[in-house]
């Protein structure tokens, strides 16, 4: 069979089906709203932007007497504001391969480049997460430890299906050599022989050295609330297109730069979780993450955080046991300054990846650009007359945002490898 030319249109195709097979965060997460951007047949350039809906909620009644509730959504914008590529040269000898073997030398290894930055961008967003679990010293390397952040997940009623878990390396192989020793035959074949865990518990498990590592701030001291938050302080319909609330903290030792890091978490006394079905209290205390980075100012400070703090109704977040959160305690999560990696736990609904087909530009002759099972690939040859290079570029176009902060638990571990 004689060889042909291959064509931008050819790579474009075979670059999508590789990225696809490669990515791994991109299969676990919602993919739905690139049918939000349907509507430009020449493609999305950077910055393009829908809004979302976030879910409402609702409380039961009791009787037979009607207590209609109006539905009030919240929405958040997600912007396709990451544009990624691979550049590369191809001679005029390389163009007449057959395009398997062009795959295998040149294709593959850049889109597995490529797959691996989808994924660390996803992974990026455990700092968005509030709930979170702390393993303890020696890493998930029995159920009980891997169980904890499905326990958490269970406590807050969060869905049964769709659980995944992406662990780093040194969790994943310390759980799956304490798989070997179980009795059950298939499982521990599995483990041992093919290095798969599968399905723990209801949550489907993986491995990636894109896992994140989050250093904590140099809070210092002992902190208190300085905000008096009673019943309507904080509201849904005040927050449901917010993504941050601003809290006033008190009692830092020192005026120190990054006292607060994006991704901290901590709890207040006396704040209870509630579970979200029931509005029950619950018995542990409810998790808030900081949103951004903040340095104290006179031992004090603003910090924006999440979840807003509501106290009744439908979108209840909260339970207060005292009259205000004022001059209450802070407990941060985790040790000052001290680096953990952030194993994650999560729904299919919590993250969402965006990706589209980007624009074909105006005077490029020869464009490539592929769709496949909603990834999208662009492909352009171009000619550098002055050093007589033949070079061709390689992009891709997408979003990555946090849906639902409250279908995700980080199992933080310090000290792992």
């Amino acid at each position: 069979m004689s060889n042909t030319t291959l064509t931008a249109d050819v790579i474009a195709k075979e670059a999508v089906a590789i990225l696809e097979n490669e990515l791994l965060m991109a299969k676990l997460c919602y993919r739905g709203y690139e049918n939000e951007f349907d509507n430009k047949v020449n493609g999305y350039k950077v910055g393009e932007t829908v809004s979302i809906r976030r879910p409402t909620d609702f409380t039961v009644r009791d009787g037979k007497t009607a207590a209609v509730q109006d539905v009030v959504e919240g929405k958040i914008p997600v912007t396709v504001d990451k544009q990624k590529g691979i550049d590369f040269k191809f001679t005029s000898q390389d163009l007449t391969l057959q395009i398997g073997e062009l795959g295998e030398r040149v294709i593959r290894p850049a889109m597995l480049q490529l797959a691996n930055q989808v994924d660390i961008d996803m992974m990026a967003l455990y700092n968005r997460f509030p709930r979170q679990v702390t393993i303890p010293s020696g890493g998930i390397d029995s159920f009980a430890d891997f169980a904890l952040a499905p326990t958490l997940m269970d406590s807050c009623s969060l869905p049964q299906e769709g659980r995944a878990s992406v662990l780093s390396p040194s969790n994943y192989w310390s759980l799956l050599g304490s798989q070997t020793a179980l009795y059950m035959n298939d499982v521990a074949k599995g483990a041992y022989r093919n290095a798969n865990l599968g399905m723990i518990g209801g949550v489907d498990t993986y491995m990636s050295q894109n896992v994140p590592t989050h250093t904590t701030g140099a809070r210092t001291g002992t902190d208190t609330a300085d905000l008096s938050v009673v019943d309507g302080t904080f509201t849904w319909a005040a927050t449901k297109d917010s993504t941050s609330i601003t809290f006033h903290i008190d009692g830092a030792a020192s005026d120190t730069a990054g006292y607060w890091k994006k991704g901290d978490t901590f709890t207040i006394s006396d704040l209870y979780d509630v579970n979200p079905v029931t509005k029950a209290r619950l018995s542990h205390l409810k998790q808030f993450v900081v949103t951004a980075d903040a340095t104290t100012a006179s031992s004090e400070g603003d910090v924006s955080i999440w979840p807003p703090i509501i106290l009744s109704g439908a979108h209840k977040t909260c339970d207060l046991s005292t009259g205000t959160i004022d001059d209450n305690t802070i407990t941060y999560k985790g040790v000052a300054s001290t680096v953990y990696t952030e194993n994650l736990f999560f729904t299919k609904n919590a993250m969402a990846l965006t990706m589209v087909p980007m624009v074909k530009p105006p005077g490029a002759v020869d464009v490539g650009r592929r769709t496949y099972k909603g990834i999208s690939v662009r492909v352009i040859p171009y000619y550098d007359g002055t050093n007589d290079d033949s070079n061709w570029r390689l992009d891709v176009l997408y979003g990555t945002d946090v849906i639902d902060p409250r279908l995700a638990v980080r199992a933080s571990l310090a000290a792992d490898i």
